[in-house]
């Protein structure tokens, strides 16, 4: 599980990375631009979205338990 979230997280920021690049790239078209950027950002957020249905579909199915204060105490 730690492997799948971490590859994820990689993936996010690498999108985010990628917008940042058609944002400050030069020679293309303002169109072409902020077509490319929305794609990249709503990878992203499709991406974070994704991961976190993931987490909690792993947690109700038990494959992982969170840590910290318990319940009551």
């Amino acid at each position: 599980m730690t492997i799948i979230v971490s590859l994820a997280f990689i993936a996010i920021i690498s999108s985010l990375g990628l917008a940042m690049y058609f944002m400050l790239k030069g020679g293309q078209s303002e169109q072409n631009k902020a077509l490319n950027m929305s794609k990249a950002l709503a990878l992203r957020v499709g991406l974070s979205i994704a991961l976190f249905l993931c987490i909690l579909i792993s947690w109700q199915m038990g494959w992982i338990e969170p840590t910290g204060i318990k319940a009551g105490q």
